[in-house]
């Protein structure tokens, strides 16, 4: 199948490419590079550098290339600042995805796999969450993804879209070639492995007084590999379903605290620490079931201990301890 990956040169856009061309399709990678990385791009998968929200030039590709599915990565995701600025993240996530929606209509693609985030939900009713528990996201990012989903809703009602949103939090560790290099970095693996490197001074805490055992934010942590099959996977129940939710996790959270001592145990680093204050928009615990798609699609993680997690993250920084830089 020919696949176009929007944000194909990020993170895990970089990953989930690999894993598609390992199982036969064919891709293109659209990406404006502004957080993605050239390098980070197979090198059998043509790239090309646009914006989303240029529907024209999404159009063009998806003709140009006979794209018949699209996997679709490309937006802001930084809770935190979302809360600052939630213009920034209703323009790139909501419109850009419409404009999206839009040229796959004109171009008469009929199957996209969307990569959504489990805070579409917000304070969970229950730990883990289901896919059927109440929607009502606690920051704008959350909402603005939640935004999308409710589109894909009507685009299959009007438009025939047969579609699959993928709900996960906190993607993290590494292939051997590639791994998480944002800039800035606010994801909790890579900032430690940073201080345990050298390139940062401390890690900062925020909020040492939330209802869980230590007092540290709980969150479900899964390997970008694990993310990646979950993807291709989806893309396949397309020909039998019009559309699909699934939550992608481990089943279990694992604490601020409880990653800082992981990681001191695996690269034997002091990793020093600062508690601040709450950021607003974090719930306490954020733990996904994965159940659905274990039973639907027998799924599983692959990596779902948090040490083989980190263990791949801090091989791929010791050998990029400058991220992508380090290979140009």
């Amino acid at each position: 199948m020919n696949v176009l990956v929007t944000g194909g040169a990020g993170y895990i856009g970089s990953v989930t490419v690999a894993e598609l061309i390992a199982s036969g399709h064919k891709v293109v990678v659209f990406d404006n590079l502004a957080k993605g990385h050239r390098i980070a791009v197979e090198p059998a998968a043509p790239l090309v550098i646009g914006d989303i929200l240029d529907t024209q030039k999404l159009s063009s590709t998806l003709k140009e290339h006979d794209i018949e599915a699209v996997m679709h990565f490309a937006a802001l995701i930084e809770a935190g600042e979302s809360m600052h600025a939630p213009e920034r993240y209703f323009r790139n996530n909501s419109f850009g995805s419409l404009s999206l929606l839009e040229a796959m209509s004109h171009a008469g693609v009929k199957r996209l796999v969307f990569s959504s985030t489990a805070a579409v939900y917000g304070e969970p009713q229950q730990v883990p969450i289901l896919e059927t528990d109440q929607t009502n996201p606690t920051n704008a990012y959350g909402e603005s993804k939640l935004y999308v989903e409710r589109m894909l809703e009507w685009f299959r009602r009007i438009h025939g879209l047969r579609s699959a949103s993928l709900r996960y939090f906190n993607a993290a560790g590494a292939t051997t070639e590639f791994g998480e290099a944002h800039c800035p970095e606010s994801h909790l693996i890579p900032i430690v492995l940073s201080v345990a490197i050298g390139n940062r001074e401390f890690l900062n805490v925020y909020g040492t007084d939330y209802p869980t055992e230590d007092g540290t934010c709980v969150r479900d942590y899964i390997h970008v590999s694990d993310l990646a099959h979950a993807h291709v996977l989806a893309l396949a129940a397309l020909e039998k379903h019009s559309h699909v939710t699934y939550n992608l996790g481990n089943g279990r959270g694992f604490s601020v605290k409880q990653v800082i001592q992981v990681a001191r145990a695996i690269t034997g680093a002091k990793i020093e620490c600062r508690e601040s204050a709450r950021r607003p928009g974090d719930p306490a615990v954020l733990v996904a079931s994965s159940q659905k798609i274990q039973h639907e699609l027998g799924w599983a993680p692959q990596f779902p201990r948090l040490e083989d997690i980190v263990t791949s993250a801090w091989q791929w920084h010791r050998a990029h301890p400058n991220g992508y830089a380090d290979a140009q």
